[in-house]
């Protein structure tokens, strides 16, 4: 039951995705299979079509958000029958668009199809055989020996491999340098609790990482931006900013920026250090993409040596944002400063969290799996790119790796949320730049995922946005 003809090939076809969803709903309109009947488990369906169990997960997901399968206790899916689905009203229905789901609610709702604006690489492009094969490692470890909290800077073993792969990118550390955290936000709400106290002023890019200007916000934290550039950061103003605002940290976001997807360029990344240094202001520097950027891209860390740059990063771009590792890399005094911020707040991090993705670096294939997003993600940029060009959006620019594009769409500023609220009611996730901006002033910029809007109906959508401009 349900063998269907399935192809590899994204290009024309969508994501494994969109071809079981549209393969099954050809099923429903065909007859082929009556209402009621049971779907293959997600285990059996994954098997007999040679696919990932995280695949075959995020389809059935979807076609329960349609309505055309419904999910019972105990009984796995089944196709929809009439009486399951209301004629009256749409099969899906989109969540109320509001600050609390954009900054919480989003990362769990897995009714939306179509996520064009998240950011993280699609389940079916997660290391499966990697993640599985650690957690059964983790498994079998002996109890006593995760019984308790773990140590407060994080498991040490993780901790050395960090180390030697910082060495690769010329940065210096070991393993008594590195904090572990719980993905890269811990590590930066640690530097805030650590370093600033409320009324202190900083200095962030325009746009910028959204859940940095929450964390400034609730610490009541005096925020100044300076304007990201497709090279980097506009230096000239940043010199300005530093003279007048006297700011004790400056955020940056060094390489496939979040959400504008620029790199510093060599020079922009001097001119920034020089200011930083003359001035006497912390950098803290957001590199939660570098391995997913060209050989070569400029690491502050590396080129400052650690004095006045705190380097943060983490794994939820190659691994999976669900295992919430990151990690801080400073020099010692500080990093043990943020333990006691840490231990203060959250206490220790999960041992069996960091056991497993220290196994998944270690064994698991990491560096190949990594590659292989790379390809992936260059394949996407240019559909996305061009997809982009023939909708009508403007790109602020194009570096065909990481995940992101920033991109301007043929609106008005001031209907912004009106069409991202138009584009939910049918199923896809839009990012606005106004919560990518402090203040969030309106904007028709807005932040694309190119991992996952490869997808026609996304464009479709668009398209009819450049319609109604004109």
């Amino acid at each position: 039951m349900f063998k269907l003809n399935l192809t590899r090939s994204r290009k024309n076809e969508g994501t494994l995705v969109d071809q079981i969803v549209s393969a099954i709903e050809q099923e429903l309109r065909t007859g082929t299979y009556a209402a009621g009947s049971p779907l293959p488990s997600v285990r059996a369906f994954a098997k007999s079509h040679n696919l990932s169990t995280y695949t075959v997960s995020e389809a059935y997901q979807r076609l329960a958000s349609l309505g055309l399968v419904v999910a019972r206790a105990g009984a796995g899916y089944r196709l929809a029958t009439p009486a399951a689905k209301a004629p009256a009203a749409p099969a899906w229905s989109a969540p109320s668009l509001n600050a609390a789901w954009l900054l919480s609610d989003v990362f769990a709702d897995q009714s939306v199809p179509i996520k064009a604006g998240c950011g993280w690489i699609p389940n079916d492009w997660v290391n499966e055989s990697g993640i599985q094969h650690a957690l059964r490692v983790v498994s079998r470890i002996p109890g006593p020996r995760i019984g308790g909290y773990g140590h407060p800077y994080g498991l040490a073993t993780l901790r050395e491999h960090i180390a030697n792969s910082l060495r690769r990118y010329s940065l210096s550390v070991g393993t008594s340098d590195i904090l572990l955290t719980q993905g890269v936000t811990q590590a930066l709400d640690l530097v805030v609790r650590t370093l600033l106290r409320p009324g202190d002023t900083v200095v962030v890019e325009d746009p910028c990482y959204c859940n940095l200007l929450q964390i400034l916000k609730v610490a009541f934290i005096n925020v100044v931006s300076v304007p990201r550039t497709p090279d980097g950061i506009d230096s000239a103003e940043l010199e300005e900013v530093v003279k007048e605002h006297r700011p004790k940290i400056m955020f940056i976001n060094t390489v496939l920026q979040n959400p504008s997807g620029t790199s510093l360029s060599a020079s922009s990344a001097f001119r920034l250090l020089q200011i930083a240094d003359r001035e006497g202001v912390w950098i803290v520097e957001d590199d939660i993409s570098r391995e997913l950027a060209p050989a070569g891209s400029p690491c502050l860390g590396a080129m400052e040596g650690l004095q006045k740059v705190i380097y943060v990063s983490g794994f939820s771009k190659t691994i999976t944002p669900a295992m919430r590792v990151g990690y801080v890399a400073a020099n010692r005094e500080l990093i043990s400063r943020f333990a006691q911020t840490k231990m203060a707040v959250g206490l220790t991090s999960s041992e069996v969290t960091e056991r497993a993705v220290a196994n998944i670096l270690i064994e698991g294939h990491y560096d190949r799996h990594t590659a292989h997003v790379r390809e992936r993600l260059f394949n996407a940029h240019a559909n996305v790119t061009r997809s982009m060009a023939n909708a009508g959006l403007e790109v602020f620019h194009t570096p065909n790796s990481g995940l992101f594009l920033w991109a301007k769409l043929p609106i008005r500023p001031e209907d912004s949320i009106a069409v991202t609220n138009d584009a939910l009611s049918k199923g896809i996730w839009l990012a606005p730049g106004s919560y990518f901006r402090p203040g969030e002033p309106a904007s028709e910029w807005f932040r694309f995922n190119a991992a996952t809007s490869d997808v026609p109906e996304l464009w479709t959508f668009l398209k009819g946005l450049a319609g109604d401009s004109g």
